[in-house]
C-alpha cells in the first residue's frame, strides 16, 4: 500500500484524504485518525467474524428478494476475501475506538464494498448493499459471538482435549509411581502418579464441560435486531435467513437471539464465557505450578520428575535449564484471568439499549 500518495473519498461529514491503495473509504480513515491509542488492532478471529457476518448478510438478503443477485454474489465473494485473512492490512482501526464498534463494522461495509465494486464493475454501496438489514449495533455483538463460538469449537476445546489425552499418556507410562503426596508443600499421605496426574486430566475435561454448556447461549445472535432491538430496516425474516446462511457455511448451529434487546444490551454470554476461560486459566495455572515443583532441583530440590531440556536457563550459570514451558503457560493464565477482569468491567457498561464498550 503507497502511503505517500492519496485519494479523495467523502461521507456525511465532507471529505478527507485515503491512502492509495487502501481498500477503505473516508469512515474508516476518521476512525483510523481519531483513535491513535495502541497500536492494537482487531484480531484475526474478529475480523473473520465480519467477513462470515457480512457473507451471510448477502446470502439471506438475496434470498429474500432484497439484494440483486450479481450483487449479492459480489459482495459474498468479497467478504470471503476479508474471512480468509487476504485483507487483514486493511483494517487497521484500533481496538479502542467508538464503543459501539460502528468504526469496524464501517471498515468491512467499505473493504468488501470496494472489493465487489471492483469485481461487478458497477458501484456496490458499503451502506446501502454490504450492510443493508443491519447496524453496527447488532452486527459487532454477533461478531463477538461468531468469532467467541469458533475460537471455542475449532481451537480451544480440541487443544484441551488434546492435553487431556497427553495427561493420559504419561498416566499410561508412570501413572503406577508411588510418591509423596504433600498438603501445604509439606510430607503427606503416598500418592501414585496415576492420582495425581488424573486430577489435573479431570480439572482440564471440566473445563471442556463448562465451554460446552455456554455455546447454546454463545451461538445466539443479535443479528436482525438492528439498531435498538425492534428490527427496523430489516426484513422480518432476515434473523432467520441470516443464521440459517451462517450455520452453512460454519457447520455450527447458530439461531437468532429470541431477545434481540438483550442482544443488544447486555453482553452478558461474553462475561459467563470469559468467567469459563477464567476458570481454566486457573486449572493450567495449577497444572503449571505442580510441574514447575515437581521439576525443582535437581539437587536441592523435590526432582521428582525432569521436564524436557528445552533451551539454556542461565546466561552465567552452565547447564542451567529451566522449566520454561510451564512458565509460559502460567503467563498465559495470568493474562487471561485479568482480560476476565476488563471484560467483567465492560460487560456492565450496557446502557438502555447498547453495551458501549463492546
Amino acid at each position: 500500500m503507497n502511503d505517500k500518495t492519496y485519494r479523495i473519498e467523502h461521507d456525511s461529514m465532507g471529505e478527507l484524504r485515503v491512502p492509495d491503495g487502501a481498500l477503505w473509504g473516508a469512515q474508516t480513515q476518521r476512525a483510523v485518525d481519531n483513535f491513535p491509542v495502541s497500536g492494537l488492532s482487531l484480531p484475526r478471529g474478529f475480523i473473520r467474524a465480519l467477513g462470515l457476518v457480512k457473507w451471510s448478510a448477502a446470502k439471506a438478503n438475496e434470498g429474500l428478494g432484497m439484494l440483486e443477485p450479481d450483487v449479492a454474489r459480489a459482495i459474498r465473494d468479497a467478504s470471503e476475501r476479508v474471512a480468509s485473512g487476504s485483507c487483514d492490512e486493511h483494517f487497521p482501526i484500533d481496538v479502542f475506538q467508538t464503543g459501539s464498534g460502528t468504526s469496524s463494522n464501517m471498515n468491512a461495509n467499505e473493504v468488501i464494498a470496494h472489493l465487489a465494486s471492483d469485481s461487478l464493475g458497477r458501484e456496490v454501496h458499503p451502506n446501502d448493499h454490504v450492510n443493508m438489514g443491519q447496524s453496527s449495533n447488532d452486527v459487532i455483538p454477533t461478531a463477538i459471538h461468531v468469532s467467541a463460538a469458533l475460537g471455542v469449537s475449532e481451537t480451544l476445546i480440541p487443544a484441551l482435549e488434546h492435553l487431556a489425552a497427553a495427561i493420559d499418556i504419561k498416566i499410561s507410562q508412570c501413572g503406577g509411581v508411588v510418591k509423596t503426596g504433600r498438603t501445604h508443600l509439606m510430607d503427606a499421605m503416598p500418592v501414585t502418579f496415576a492420582q495425581e496426574m488424573g486430577g489435573w486430566a479431570a480439572q482440564v475435561r471440566s473445563g471442556v464441560d463448562r465451554l460446552q454448556s455456554t455455546l447454546p447461549r454463545l451461538t445466539l445472535l443479535a443479528q436482525g435486531g438492528t439498531a435498538v432491538g425492534t428490527g427496523i430496516n430489516a426484513h422480518p425474516e432476515f434473523g432467520f435467513g441470516f443464521a440459517e446462511a451462517l450455520s452453512g457455511k460454519t457447520h455450527l448451529d447458530f439461531k437468532p437471539n429470541g431477545d434481540y434487546f438483550e442482544s443488544l444490551s447486555s453482553q452478558d454470554t461474553a462475561v459467563e464465557l470469559s468467567g469459563q476461560l477464567k476458570t481454566i486459566a486457573v486449572s493450567i495455572m495449577k497444572i503449571a505450578n505442580d510441574l514447575r515443583w515437581m521439576n525443582s532441583g535437581p539437587l536441592a530440590g523435590l526432582a521428582e520428575i525432569a521436564l524436557p531440556a528445552l533451551q539454556p536457563g542461565s546466561s552465567i550459570m552452565p547447564g542451567k535449564v529451566n522449566p520454561v514451558i510451564p512458565e509460559s503457560a502460567a503467563m498465559v493464565a495470568a493474562q487471561v484471568i485479568g482480560n476476565d477482569a476488563t471484560i467483567t468491567i465492560a460487560g456492565q457498561s450496557g446502557n438502555f439499549q447498547l453495551n458501549v464498550m463492546l
